[in-house]
């Protein structure tokens, strides 16, 4: 397959044209809007954008007559500072890995005028896999209260966080997308993508003035014949019914809006699925905070989010999956974005995963018995048709970028974490990809 780095040059050449482009074209086709009206750099939403998920992917406008489909395929090139022994994944070598990660389908759009889809099916590579991935069905409406407009809605979804309009909270948080191939740290708040797509839950919101945002709901695990059809493979199963709460409140002036807001989650678990030993109970409490300025030229953005993680573990104790009847962690990410012309783009973030010891839930790929790691995201963006596609398909969208994470600290040290020799910098990463919306 020839290097990502060959293709990132030849169809940076590709002639643009003049028809608007989103980051999915089937909304593209069905608004008639260009990128830049939704995204700060696709996959973050503008305050438009934001108005359009809310209302349930229904905004019209556009001409066409094709179906709500999409396609996002994705290539990449990873190399880590120190190869990986063994290899990175089955079917990859140890180290500058390239070639196709993963490509997903989308049913996204109106289905009538007050019901809209996110819907999306992903065949990952690195895996060998196929999966239902993020799925988001609304209907939604609108109303007066208060001699105020106001948008309210139901939603069936599939990870807690995936329906937020804002890209502070872990679903649509940055990076956007990572490497398969790289190591990452063992350790992630339950609600930073422990359930996605092995749930299935409804919520219901409402967003007033365009200002006050709520939204409440709950999710079950699915039967075993739904992860099966759907090809999961859940790593817990949820007792009754998880709770799950999103408030938030978005002031605007001028060119800038300013999001502040809390989120969480409390669910009453079997882990794997186990039973006969009681339960784990885990509840995650989440602030967060965005900021947008968004020109005809310049724009920047800045998101933050903090979480804290109380954890009970009656069961996993019982059956030796953790040394200790409680545990605490507590994950923050903070990045700030500035894109010209939404075209050329530059990102700067900083993570810090950090909790209690644990020599049976983390000794295993940490020497410390610790989940603490944390370090620096850098990432440069090129989205050369965000203001219109190439004209033998107009609705093309394509982000090329270049990320760097450097690890300070990765599973509980920074050097010889893992008691085999492997110090935190040998995980650095390089990751170069090319995604494509067609």
């Amino acid at each position: 397959m020839p290097s990502v780095r060959m293709l990132l040059i030849a169809l940076a050449l590709l002639p643009a044209g003049s028809v608007p482009a989103l980051a999915l074209p089937s909304y593209a086709r069905q608004t008639g809007q260009q990128c830049a009206a939704c995204h700060n750099g696709f996959p973050e939403l503008t305050p438009y954008g934001r108005l359009f998920k809310l209302n349930g992917y229904t905004f019209g406008g556009g001409q066409s007559d094709l179906p709500p489909l999409a396609a996002i395929v994705i290539f990449s090139d990873t190399h880590t500072q120190t190869g990986q022994p063994g290899g990175a994944a089955p079917h990859y070598g140890p180290n500058n890995n390239v070639g196709f990660d993963s490509a997903s389908l989308y049913f996204a759009g109106a289905i009538t005028p007050d019901i809209g889809a996110f819907i999306q099916g992903t065949y990952d590579n690195v895996g060998r896999s196929f999966t239902w991935d993020n799925t988001d069905i609304r209907y939604a409406g609108t109303t007066r209260l208060l001699d105020r407009d106001a948008v309210f809605g139901i939603t069936l979804n599939n990870n807690p966080t995936v329906t937020d309009p804002w890209n502070s909270t872990p679903a649509w948080g940055f990076p956007f997308i990572g490497s398969e191939l790289a190591p990452t740290p063992q350790a992630a708040t339950l609600i930073e993508g422990g359930l996605a797509a092995q749930v299935a839950g409804s919520t219901v919101y409402g967003y007033w003035d365009n200002l006050v945002y709520a939204e409440f709901g709950a999710y079950s695990t699915l039967t075993k014949g739904m992860d099966s059809a759907l090809g999961v493979l859940p790593a817990t199963t949820i007792k009754d019914l998880a709770p799950y709460w999103r408030l938030a409140i978005e002031p605007k002036w001028g060119a800038s809006s300013l999001e502040f807001g809390t989120f969480g989650l409390a669910a009453t678990l079997s882990p794997g699925g186990v039973t006969g030993f009681g339960t784990d109970h885990t509840v995650d409490f989440g602030v967060d905070s965005q900021y947008q300025y968004l020109a005809d030229r310049d724009s920047v953005s800045l998101q933050a989010s903090f979480i804290a993680e109380n954890q009970s573990l009656t069961a996993s104790q019982a059956i030796g999956n953790s040394s200790n009847g409680r545990d605490h962690l507590q994950s923050f990410h903070i990045k700030t974005t500035y894109f010209l012309d939404q075209t050329y783009g530059g990102t700067v973030g900083y993570f810090n995963i950090k909790g209690s010891g644990d020599p049976l839930l983390y000794g295993a790929d940490s020497a410390n018995n610790s989940p603490n790691s944390n370090g620096w995201i850098a990432e440069f963006d090129y989205i050369p048709f965000n203001h219109g596609g190439p004209s033998f398909w107009p609705w093309l969208n394509m982000k090329l970028g270049l990320q760097y994470i450097l690890y300070d600290e990765f599973n509980g040290g920074t050097a010889d974490f893992d008691g085999a020799g492997r110090n935190a910098h040998d995980n650095n990463t390089l990751f170069a990809f090319a995604w494509f919306a067609l």
